[in-house]
This record gives structure tokens, sequence and C-alpha cells, in this order.
């Protein structure tokens, strides 16, 4: 996962991977069947160890505003430490691909398109229980949250400090739920 992570699925050569794990490209294979299982298998060891702590707040706080924030709050916490790569697997891992019909890329996108339908239900939720007023458009809502997520992720890449991201990204939840 840590290698994907560092260096996306391209970046990521067999010779890393078999560094990584300790075990020879044969039994990778025999594993996995494919770079692209492996990848997929630890896409969803990112998401459970790394994405999920973020997007539980969207379940766990009932104020549609705090747990919107507090899902930034966490995946800024995720990629932009140094116990960890920077950045999000999931937003930057099919960096380098091939057209938008590559299936690591399609993989990837499909999860992002999951996120945003999460997203945009938990503002639908949010309009319903009154703490998103509803002039606001559920689905534009969950797209700004998503493309700002993913400029973090970039931004967490390109060195930026985690007090920047948590600046810019209190900034962000200050002005997003205005009608």
């Amino acid at each position: 996962m840590l290698e994907f992570w560092k260096h996306g699925y391209e970046g990521t050569s067999m010779t890393r991977l078999v560094e990584a794990m300790g075990i020879g490209s044969p039994s990778i294979y025999a594993t996995f069947g494919s770079k692209e299982n492996l990848f997929r298998e630890a896409v969803g060891m990112y998401i459970a160890e790394e994405v999920s702590p973020a997007w539980q707040a969207l379940e766990e706080i009932e104020d549609t505003h705090l747990a919107v924030k507090t899902m930034i709050f966490r995946g800024i916490d995720t990629f932009s430490t140094a116990e960890s790569p920077r950045g999000c697997l999931i937003v930057l891992g099919a960096a380098n691909l091939g057209g938008a019909e590559d299936s690591v890329r399609a993989f990837l996108r499909n999860l992002r398109r999951e996120f945003h339908d999460h997203l945009g239900a938990r503002m639908q939720r949010g309009i319903r229980d009154g703490d998103v007023d509803e002039s606001n458009d559920p689905s534009v809502l969950s797209e700004c949250v998503i493309a700002f997520f993913a400029g973090l992720a970039i931004e967490a890449v390109d060195g930026t400090g985690q007090d920047a991201l948590r600046r810019s990204a209190e900034f962000f939840c200050e002005r997003l739920f205005k009608p």
C-alpha cells in the first residue's frame, strides 16, 4: 500500500513491490494474479485504514457543517503527516496512466464517484434535517468538497504544511454552506 501511495500505480515497479513485500515476483503473481489486482487490494487497505476514519465523521456527527469540516480535517491529518506518504492514493494513484478507459483509472474514478454520492446523500440529509439551507444543491456541494479535497491532496504532495492546509479548510468550510 505504501509503495503505491508514494509512487502511484505506474511509478510502482515490480522491483519496488518485491523489495517492499520481501517476496519474489512469482509469489506476488501467484497470490494476486497481477499488479493491478495487488493495487486494488492495496487501495482496499488504504480505504480501511486511512479513508474510513475521515468518512466516519459524516455518519457520526449530526451537524452537517461540523461533519464535513471534520471529514476534511481528518483527511488533512492523513495525507499531510510525516509518518505516511503525502497526498491521497485515490486522488493521485492513477497519475500518468492511459486514457479514460484505463482499468486502473476507471477503478479509482468509480471510487471517487462513490465518495461523491455518499457525500451528496449526507448533504441531502443535512437539507432534510434543516442544518443545510434548502437552496443549496447537494450534488454541487459534494462536487465542491471533493474538488477542494483533491486540491488539498495535491497541495500536501507539493509540501504545503498541515497548518496552511487547515487554515484553507477552515476558510472553505466557513463559506461552503452559504445560500
